[in-house]
């Protein structure tokens, strides 16, 4: 496995692979590696001929400077774990490589940038679509592959490369629990024990109101998660929102769309930390 920092050295590699005809896999990540993430690059290397996975943490897409100061960081890890899961290439560019300039394009796809995240963490999205847009022109993948944990997060880059007309095939991999459901995430590597220990309770009571759900209302049914993650001394809903699959819009009765799916924000522990996941209540 190669490890590059400059963009061009990628690039260079990359153009002597597509002559031999090998089809490109890229795995965006922020770094903090876990099995999550391990699970899309097993996947990538599964599909495509080079897996490149790229290790940023992107200033763009953080609207608090603590949450980007705190964030894990941890390339030593990172190489470690995507050389055993077979990844070719590591992009780990500093933030003068990928920004040698100010990004100041702007990107918003309302409906489905401008609620939940996007209400909660203005210029999140945009930061992302900047990035993202900037491996694809700088990898030109055949395939991209994204967790469904931050499933708004696939919504709104599917919008971007539909709307660049990017030629870019999006593939979105299932959601990775621990065994107590607690879903995968970078950020789980900042709770301390007591808080670890009671983070479980978000995917319980999404899981219980699924049997809840059939015979309750919508507004019940929010309120039932809601009050069921709240009575949990440490845990505290930013929003939970029972949307259409599609649109991303709320819904007011089951009956709206095929497609419903809660999204869910909660702040656990005193520091706190935001932690994200979602429930399907009815798929196509």
């Amino acid at each position: 496995m190669k490890v590059f920092y400059k963009i061009v050295d990628l690039q260079n590699q990359l153009f002597e692979d597509r002559k031999q005809g090998k089809e490109i896999g890229l795995v965006p990540t922020m770094g903090a590696l876990h099995e999550g993430h391990a699970s899309l690059v097993r996947r990538s290397v599964k599909e495509n001929g080079i897996t490149v996975v790229s290790v940023f943490v992107n200033p763009t897409q953080f609207n608090d400077k603590n949450d980007l100061k705190n964030y894990p960081r941890t390339l030593d890890a990172d190489c470690k774990l995507l050389d055993e899961c077979g990844a070719d290439y590591v992009l780990a560019p500093s933030v003068e490589e990928m920004y040698p300039t100010p990004d100041k394009r702007h990107f918003e796809y309302p409906p489905v940038s401008t609620v939940m995240e996007g209400a909660h963490r203005p210029g999140h999205f945009n930061g992302v679509c900047q990035v993202v847009s900037r491996l694809f022109y700088i990898v030109k993948p055949d395939r991209a592959y994204f967790g469904e944990k931050d499933w708004q997060q696939i919504a709104v880059i599917k919008a971007m490369v539909k709307d660049l007309r990017i030629d870019v095939q999006i593939v979105e991999c299932d959601i990775v629990r621990d065994a107590d459901g607690l879903a995968r995430s970078s950020r789980n590597t900042l709770l301390a024990p007591d808080e670890r220990a009671i983070a479980p309770a978000i995917y319980k009571a999404l899981k219980d109101s699924l049997s809840y759900a059939k015979t309750h209302t919508v507004q019940e049914t929010h309120d039932k998660v809601v009050g069921d993650i709240n009575a949990v001394d440490g845990l505290e809903v930013e929003y939970f929102s029972i949307v259409d699959g599609n649109t991303l819009q709320d819904i007011t009765d089951w009956n709206d769309t095929p497609y419903v799916v809660g999204c869910i924000t909660v702040y656990c522990g005193k520091t706190p930390i935001r932690l994200i996941d979602h429930i399907k209540y009815k798929a196509v």
